[in-house]
């Protein structure tokens, strides 16, 4: 607290005093029950709570039962849901946390269920992925609707929650598609003007505040500006943040961007921190209601430097909060080098679309931080510290089992340290640093420069359940292997080789186009020194199996980069000074490379031990996300 003073001041949110602030917005967990609360959910959020978080924003609440967001997000429209919650506010509040839920009406961007009827919107107008047009809700139903808001809020108070959020940002969701001109081209009383598209989320403030009183915390979140030809300004949103304060709203929650600009409200990895904080502190300099910003703070100096500096008066935490629940208590005790450190990747969500419930990439136990002790104490060997290496020596130690790790290179991270180098990438080297600061705070004996031998595993390590993690070898085309100069692309990344200035990737995976980004000029200002990079994928789509924001980005900075980027094309000839490659029936040449970069995947290193447990890459080649996760779920239960 020393450390951070004013992230750690209380502050009054209505009649109500939060003990800091920390607050952890709404993150989907796919963790309920045809909508109701279930001990995964209360674990959940308690441990959140535990970890000292000064108040929570429940993930998306739905207030009626026609239209679901996620089948496994929670709802509060009858009676029966407010035992759950009950449970579930009671959890919360015991470690002194304040808890709000966030209402919501998917509308248009409710979940396909099978019987569901046509979705509704403010118009006919639907959200760019829409399979169908929606229709346009009646003014009869509005009323409906903004009927079950208030019941829904009131129920919440029955349970003891202590508020509600009003989710009107992004463009998203029945209220938010309402205000955003990109959605709504009604001409009545809910349409047209601004005044006119924010009147059904101020009926829903007012219909809360008649059910609940004035004791019952509503803040609204809001894109402070859509960032969108089209869509909301930040004039539009100071505006709008002046009638939600007159209508008696008690803070703001500022976000920004919406749902159809992929990025926008939800940013990619290694994008600046804070990207809404300056929509934050201009609209807070004309309310006098608190306001919270959010997204990308990941580190507790940066939540520090934006509320002394006046930015903003709360910082909306969430996915920091997921990666290490205690994150909270680690910053007020000056632990930070202790945090778990969220990288930003957005594969905490990235499964949720498909029913699978919340994860994290560095946090493989993001419900529960509990490891068992084994029931049987053994001798441990973790061959590589690669990231599957680091976790399993980790998981090993907790469960009392005496471990060494053994890692052929001076130094810990295996291919990690190379995912680091490209442009956005930075954060993994956080995530090398805290495992390997975990491992030596918990005593694991780590030999460097130490390759393991049929012959040790024979003599030093007879008694030792050996774990191997040895990682993967990049692929390359051994009939291609002829032109004057080849790398991989690891080459490249680790400095051990250096390519010219027109350089060919074969490969648009993520290695491929990430390699690429990092050769290629910042500018295409076509000064003489800048590479011309040229990369051959042969199916129709970058980087398969990626999506969301991170992909949209480096997709946009290839474009911007002058990076040629050739889909469906089939290298076919290749000798010592041509490349030649099909597309479309056609045949193309490039006559002037001086470098052919391989990044065509990776093949798993061979294993020298027959009975070792394999663990990551050496086992089946995978992404960060399944080496620490794996890792984890094989030693857990070893």
């Amino acid at each position: 607290m020393q450390q951070y003073p004013h992230l750690f001041s209380p502050i009054q949110i209505g009649k109500t005093t939060v003990k800091n602030r920390i607050f952890m917005p709404p993150l989907s967990t796919n963790l309920a029950d045809k909508g109701y609360v279930t001990d995964a959910l209360i674990e959940h959020y308690s441990n959140r709570a535990k970890g000292g978080v000064g108040l929570i924003v429940t993930e998306v609440t739905t207030v009626e039962p026609v239209y679901t967001y996620l089948p496994g997000d929670m709802s509060i429209y009858n009676d029966t849901y407010i035992p759950g919650w009950k449970k579930l506010v009671d959890a919360v509040h015991r470690y002194d946390t304040i808890i709000l839920s966030q209402l919501f009406h998917p509308a248009y961007m409710a979940f396909p269920l099978p019987g569901t009827p046509q979705l509704i919107a403010p118009s006919n107008v639907g959200p760019y992925y829409a399979k169908a047009a929606p229709r346009a809700v009646t003014v009869e139903e509005l009323h409906t609707i903004v009927r079950q808001f208030g019941e829904a809020a009131n129920r919440f108070q029955q349970a003891g929650g202590d508020g509600v959020e009003i989710q009107a940002a992004h463009a998203h969701g029945l209220l938010g598609g309402f205000l955003t001109p990109l959605y709504n081209k009604r001409t009545d009383e809910y349409g047209g003007d601004l005044d006119a598209r924010l009147r059904l989320t101020l009926e829903v403030i007012a219909e809360v505040r008649k059910q609940c009183g004035e004791d019952f915390i509503i803040d609204v979140r809001i894109s402070g500006d859509e960032y969108s030809d089209g869509g909301l300004t930040l004039n539009d949103m100071i505006y709008v943040s002046k009638q939600l304060e007159a209508a008696g709203v008690d803070f703001i929650h500022v976000s920004g961007g919406n749902t159809i600009k992929r990025g926008s409200s939800m940013p990619a990895p290694g994008t600046s921190p804070a990207p809404h904080a300056h929509a934050a502190q201009e609209i807070r300099s004309h309310l006098h209601i608190p306001v919270s910003t959010v997204a990308r703070i990941n580190e507790p100096w940066i939540a520090e430097e934006l509320i002394a500096n006046g930015k903003t008066d709360i910082c909306m935490i969430g996915r920091p909060n997921l990666c290490d629940s205690e994150f909270a208590n680690k910053a007020a005790a000056g632990r930070t080098d202790d945090i778990r450190p969220c990288i930003g990747c957005g594969r905490c969500l990235t499964g949720i679309m498909f029913g699978k419930p919340i994860s994290c990439t560095v946090n493989p136990s993001v419900q529960s931080d509990t490891i068992p002790p084994a029931d049987e104490k053994k001798k441990v060997l973790v061959i590589g510290g690669g990231p599957a290496g680091m976790e399993a020596a980790y998981v090993a130690k907790m469960r009392g089992h005496e471990v060494v790790l053994c890692e052929k290179e001076a130094e810990l991270g295996g291919l990690l340290r190379l995912a680091a180098v490209p442009i956005g990438k930075q954060e993994l080297c956080k995530v090398i640093k805290y495992m390997a600061g975990r491992l030596r705070q918990a005593g694991v004996e780590v030999r460097f420069n130490c390759e393991v031998t049929p012959a040790m595993l024979s003599s030093d390590f007879s008694d030792y359940q050996a774990i191997c993690t040895t990682g993967a070898k990049p692929k390359q085309i051994e009939a291609f292997a002829c032109f004057k100069q080849t790398m991989t692309a690891d080459d490249i990344l680790s400095g051990k080789g250096f390519p010219g200035r027109k350089v060919v990737i074969l490969g648009g995976g993520s290695v491929g186009c990430e390699t690429a980004d990092y050769l290629a000029p910042l500018i295409d200002d076509r000064f003489p020194a800048n590479r011309e990079v040229t990369v051959i994928e042969m199916t129709d789509t970058l980087m398969a199996g990626e999506g969301g924001p991170a992909k949209s980005a480096l997709t946009q900075r290839l474009m911007r980069k002058g990076v040629n980027l050739v889909l469906n094309g089939i290298v076919t000839n290749v000798d010592e000074t041509t490349i030649t490659y099909q597309k479309d029936g056609v045949e193309h040449t490039i006559f002037d490379a001086d470098t052919l970069v391989f990044a065509v995947g990776y093949t798993p290193v061979p294993v020298i031990h027959e009975k070792a447990v394999l663990i990551g890459d050496c086992d089946k080649v995978g992404n960060l996300k399944d080496a620490i996760t794996g890792a984890y779920t094989a030693v857990k239960n070893l």
